[in-house]
């Protein structure tokens, strides 16, 4: 279930991002623009792999049980659900 961005997705968006964060009066960079550039691109990365692990985790809840549940059903979409948020909510974070 793990959604990759491409490189230049996350080129992309940091670009965007640092757009915003020019564009608001109340933001002074102390740093090279591309130097915090490539910051944002490496928190995106450091996120994705968060997220990586917590669906790995998920998935191996799920092929860990006793009863064989076939991916892609219903029940191994709600389990999913329940064993991502599980790990998330571990992490302090949010779930949707």
């Amino acid at each position: 279930m793990s959604n990759r961005l491409s490189r230049e997705k996350i080129n992309f968006l940091s670009k965007k991002i640092l757009e915003g964060l020019s564009r608001n009066d109340r933001v002074e960079f102390l740093d090279d623009a591309n130097e915090i550039r490539l910051n944002i691109v490496r928190s995106i990365e450091e996120e994705m792999r968060l997220y990586d692990l917590l669906d790995k985790r998920a998935i191996e809840k799920i092929q860990s049980q006793k009863k064989s549940v076939e991916e892609g059903s219903r029940e191994w979409e709600i389990l999913y659900r329940k064993y991502y948020n599980e790990e998330l909510s571990k992490l302090g974070k949010l779930s949707e």
